[in-house]
């Protein structure tokens, strides 16, 4: 009888070797842990001469240059006895690895058995460091390879964006390859920590998506374990927020990606939840949507920040609806969100000096853009952001049409999680933590700060701050729709608008992937200081600027 296959990985495998010794014991010379650093040699076997010996008690911690999802092969010599235990920790962070890493969601900390002469791998989690200690009381261990085995979709990046600033065109890539790392089985929010499908997080992640690869399945899949698993009345994740998300998001991947046959499998689901949305609007048009009434981390406190960001996302919420069943024919429905909208827009609660809130008061056109950002996302603008919610400030202050602002703050924001070694953006980030404080990818130092333990709040605190979260990608979509000016009219991108804004930027070019194939774009600032742009793009699509 045939097995029944029930799945096929669509991911890869990448060995990767170690670039850097981090740590190493006292005991330990240089040229004994260099057999670990062998350039090139990735093919080791037991037979391996000259590898690297641990004694009882030695340990060593391995850089392997970038943030991994995945685990660890080790290939091992003869030794005195036929097993031999190791400790073994993963890091996001030198500090984590030479910490205690905590076990939430995946194994980071533990002890495993090494096999005379042969090869064991283990792990499968989010990781840059490994620090491999031999136990007191085993007998010494010879290391001939330590690889890293990355597991990632072998997807290629069709989006694309290059300008004169370099540091911008570091964020776009590392922006791009959070998401990228997060897309495993599903669209994950982190891969240390929140390897789970959380939907709004997912909202920033599928803008980049949109803007880097071609459709492989894995939104969809996601958006459908969502639904499949939340039937209504429940809420998705068991927060009301998160149900108007994966209405947002389905606007946005069908205005993208045009899959009219995946829309229709939505219908049920997205009447039923029109329909149960309406039931948490009062008499006067104001949201009282039930708990966990949750925006994003910083403003978990504020309860004037959290409702009029509900009443904002609920705004957006019922208009991506609305698109949506415009593009299904449902003209009664229509007509029905476009009369809840007008009782919520009836209403416009304060949401103090939060910018969370007031970024998503912006795009639901509760308030003026002009005027918030003025007086509340333009001032102190590189302070209370969140790496989740940045991305919507970052929209609102475009819409205000200040693009220079928001591309300071993406350089200065994060481009600091760069400055502390960062090859993947966090779930959360405050400039004051740079302040006297080491690199992610330095041993802690006495009188310093160390930026990942001593740090975080609510459920990322210390070490368990993902240093890997998709919801932080934000920065890569902006650039690519606000700078280099994609933006889809129809959906599948039928109809496109390119229409630039390079703040002081002397030129930037890029692409973007469609159902129909790539669109590119160049621009250039004339001694003028006219913008001149060439856009080639398929013959099936209609260009605008």
């Amino acid at each position: 009888m045939k097995n029944k296959k029930i799945y096929t990985d669509p991911r890869v495998r990448e060995h990767i070797l170690p670039n850097k010794i981090v740590w190493k014991s006292k005991t330990l010379t240089d040229e004994n842990v260099s057999a670990l650093l062998r350039i090139g040699k990735n093919n080791a076997s037991p037979w391996t001469p000259a590898g690297c010996i641990l004694k009882p008690g030695d340990g060593i911690c391995l850089d392997f240059g970038k943030e991994i999802n995945g685990g660890v092969k080790i290939i091992t010599g003869g030794s005195a006895e036929k097993i031999c235990k190791v400790r073994i920790r993963f890091g996001e962070s030198v500090s984590e690895a030479m910490d205690e890493p905590n076990n939430d969601h995946a194994i980071h900390n533990t002890i495993i058995d090494l096999p005379w002469h042969g090869t064991v791998e283990f792990g499968n989690t989010g990781f840059r460091f490994v620090r491999l200690d031999v136990l007191e009381n085993q007998q010494e261990v010879e290391f001939k390879e330590v690889r890293a085995v990355a597991v990632f979709r072998n997807l290629e990046y069709k989006g694309n964006f290059e300008c004169d600033d370099e540091l911008l065109n570091e964020i776009w890539r590392v922006g791009a390859y959070t998401v990228h790392l997060n897309m495993q089985d599903y669209v994950w929010d982190g891969i240390k920590r929140d390897r789970l499908v959380w939907l709004g997080d997912m909202h920033p992640e599928v803008k980049v998506i949109c803007s880097v690869f071609d459709d492989d399945g894995v939104v969809p899949a996601s958006l459908d374990l969502a639904k499949a698993e939340t039937p209504l009345p429940k809420w998705i994740n068991g927060i009301s927020s998160y149900s108007l998300w994966w209405i947002i998001i389905q606007k946005d991947w069908f205005l993208y990606k045009g899959n009219f046959d995946y829309l229709k499998e939505q219908k049920k689901y997205l009447f039923g939840l029109i329909d149960m949305l309406e039931k948490f609007i009062d008499e006067h048009g104001n949201e009282i949507l039930p708990e966990w009434r949750f925006l994003d981390w910083p403003t978990k406190e504020n309860v004037q920040a959290i409702h009029a960001g509900l009443q904002a996302l609920l705004i957006l919420a019922f208009e991506s609806a609305a698109f949506l069943c415009e593009a299904l024919n449902e003209n009664g429905v229509v007509n029905k969100i476009r009369a809840l909208i007008l009782k919520l827009k009836s209403q416009k609660p304060s949401a103090g000096k939060n910018k969370q809130a007031n970024a998503l008061k912006v795009l639901a056109e509760l308030a003026s853009a002009k005027e918030i950002n003025e007086e509340i996302l333009a001032k102190n603008p590189y302070n209370d952001v969140s790496t989740f919610y940045g991305y919507y400030v970052l929209e609102a202050r475009a819409k205000a049409g200040d693009y220079q602002g928001a591309m300071d703050l993406i350089k200065k924001y994060w481009g600091g999680m760069l400055d502390m070694g960062a090859t993947t953006f966090w779930e959360d980030f405050d400039i004051s933590w740079m302040e006297n404080a080491t690199r992610i990818d330095e041993l802690p130092q006495n009188g310093k700060k160390d930026i990942h333990k001593d740090f975080g709040n609510y459920c990322y605190k210390g070490l368990r701050h993902s240093l890997c979260h998709g919801w932080a990608g934000g920065p890569t979509a902006w650039l690519s729709e606000h700078v280099l000016g994609f933006k889809p009219l129809a959906p599948g991108f039928k109809k496109i608008q390119v229409a630039p804004e390079l703040g002081d930027l002397k030129w930037a070019r890029g692409t973007i992937p469609t159902p129909y194939g790539i669109v590119e774009a160049i621009h250039e600032r004339k001694s003028d200081g006219e913008i001149y742009s060439k856009v080639t793009a398929p013959d099936i699509i209609e260009i605008t600027g």
